[in-house]
């Protein structure tokens, strides 16, 4: 087994305390509506929590797929949210797990930045790939941008 950790920077003109808000706590009502390929976000297990797994169905290719998303730990007070990745179209055959620790912090401006640190566990003797790695961060950069449009579209979500 490998393990491959990159960590990345997003910011946002979005307070960060709005947008934890709507990428964790509403996050099963704002993501399908901010994400265009994402269809719906729903609870398969758990209540919430940590332990909690979710199902993010989406169309990709014009096809229907999904993602199980688990969820590690929740810091309100400090605005972390730590998932994994366990299942779907996420987790390619190589890949045991990906791992993302993700706080928001002040910003300028009264913007956040959004940190996030990205950790692959290959199965076997597997490596992980640079055009994976690149690939998630392209995916997660557009996902947090949808989210940013969305609430800079509808100032009265609070």
């Amino acid at each position: 087994m490998g393990i491959f950790t990159f960590e990345d920077e997003s910011t946002s003109t979005v307070a960060p305390a709005r947008l934890y808000k709507a990428l964790v706590t509403d996050a099963d009502t704002i993501i399908p509506k901010a994400v265009e390929a994402i269809q719906s976000v729903e609870t398969v297990e758990g209540n919430g929590g940590p332990g909690t797994i979710k199902k993010l169905t989406l169309i990709e290719g014009g096809e229907t797929k999904y993602v199980l998303h688990k969820i590690e730990a929740i810091d309100e007070a400090n605005l972390g949210y730590n998932y994994s990745i366990v299942g779907g179209v996420g987790l390619p055959d190589t890949i045991e797990k990906i791992s993302f620790e993700t706080k928001l912090v002040e910003g300028a401006n009264g913007g956040s930045i959004g940190k996030v640190t990205i950790k692959i566990e290959t199965k076997g003797d597997a490596q992980p790939n640079e055009e994976e790695g690149k690939a998630a961060k392209v995916r997660g950069d557009a996902f947090f941008k949808a989210i940013e449009n969305y609430l800079s579209a509808h100032p009265e979500y609070n």
